[in-house]
């Protein structure tokens, strides 16, 4: 078949399926935006996109989505026109609103589209923080104004597939029975637990090693919506009670996902208020990392930390498991999917800063009584989310399955 991939900063969730799928002895290309730098395991065609489009108000989201659906829409006209390529099966993330008009071109195709997330006024990420939530009503306004190109593009799409129950749920009743079930995949072979594990600091200042007495939290962004401020507030009392205790938080300064501060990056306004109560001696801040070291910090740590909104599953929450970390997490719907508190990890309120800490001094202090823990996370996940014997074949078949429309 002929198979693209549609994704503004392609390979993205499709990382492993593209290859895979090329391997099977299907043409497959990818369509991107000429922003995206990221290598490519297949051949790609940019799109033209030299940033959003200027827009105000409500309805600011759903223009920019059209103008990038337009932009990737004349980009696959060209394709046809030009190359006389007709995909089989297009296969795009709508978040962008990437997807929105290839239908127009690719009539005859089939058309899938990954199902990761549809905004809700309310009982999901929206006004879940009050300490950063905004008023009522606007928020609520607001976020469901989001997902007008959300629900346009499972619309027109013939079948969907979402990583988690969780996030399949947050869309509409009416638009679940389009939606497979199946997570991108975690390679369990790659990401395993390491008694040699090491990891340098990068002004080379210590090196830990596994057994050491190490606190772990990673986030793409050290931002509230993955609960950077309640890990921060905690940490006074682990460290005070943990004296030889060392912390390796990975992430950048910037957000993803939730609203920036007013001034600075959070990381700076959560350590202004704990001035004088962190033992920075003992807090390292890594910034981004290579994904090796990545791995090297969840296989030698003795807990790791793992806190999010009701939102996206990060994809590290489940490569920590499958390193046999001790993993202590907020009790949000996304954790209660993956995480039986007491057998495969702890679950702690998210705003439980007492709690958070009680739970980390426990873990940290008796890393053998929590061993059974540590080995049981990493079954579930080569049970449920291995990339090779579980996941792989489910996504190859989801893309294969079933003729064009």
């Amino acid at each position: 078949m002929k198979v693209l991939f549609v994704h503004q900063n392609f390979p993205g969730q499709f990382l492993h399926l593209a290859p895979a799928l090329a391997a099977r002895g299907h043409d497959v290309r990818a369509l991107t935006a000429e922003t995206n730098r990221r290598p490519s395991p297949v051949p790609v065609l940019k799109y033209r996109w030299s940033g959003e489009p200027a827009a105000q108000g409500l309805g600011a989201r759903y223009a920019q989505s059209a103008e990038r659906g337009w932009r990737a829409a004349r980009a696959a006209q060209q394709m046809r026109t030009e190359q006389g390529y007709v995909p089989d099966v297009v296969f795009g993330h709508p978040g962008w609103g990437e997807t929105l008009f290839l239908r127009e071109v690719w009539p005859e195709a089939r058309h899938l589209v990954y199902a990761e997330w549809m905004y809700q006024g309310a009982g999901l990420d929206s006004g879940f923080d009050p300490e950063f939530a905004r008023p009522a009503l606007a928020g609520r306004v607001s976020t469901v104004a989001r997902a007008a190109h959300l629900v346009q593009a499972m619309i027109g799409a013939d079948a969907a597939l979402s990583p988690t129950r969780f996030q399949a749920d947050t869309f509409p009743a009416e638009l679940r029975s389009k939606i497979t079930l199946c997570h991108d995949g975690i390679d369990t072979a790659r990401v395993h637990p390491d008694p040699a594990a090491r990891y340098t600091l990068p002004d080379g200042s210590r090196t830990f090693r596994a057994g050491d007495e190490v606190l772990t939290y990673v986030s793409r962004s050290l931002e509230p919506y993955r609960g950077i401020h309640t890990f921060l507030r905690a940490l006074p009392e682990v460290l005070a009670a943990r004296p030889g205790a060392h912390v390796l938080i990975v992430g950048q300064e910037g957000q993803s996902y939730g609203p920036a501060p007013a001034t600075g990056s959070w990381k700076d306004r959560f350590l202004a208020e704990l001035d004088g109560r962190l033992d920075l001696s003992r807090v390292h801040f890594t910034g981004r990392v290579n994904y090796a070291d990545f791995i090297s910090i969840l296989q030698l740590g003795r807990v790791h930390a793992y806190l999010t909104y009701p939102f996206v599953l990060s994809w590290s929450l489940l490569e920590a498991m499958a390193a046999g970390a001790m993993v202590v997490a907020s009790d949000t719907g996304p954790l209660r999917e993956v995480i039986e508190d007491g057998v495969t990890g702890r679950l702690v309120d998210f705003f439980d800063i007492p709690g958070w800490s009680r739970a980390l001094i426990a873990a940290l202090a008796d890393p053998a009584a929590h061993a059974p823990l540590r080995a049981a996370a990493r079954a579930r996940v080569v049970a449920d989310y291995d990339l090779n014997t579980v996941c792989l074949p489910r996504l190859i078949d989801f893309v294969e399955s079933g003729p064009p429309r």
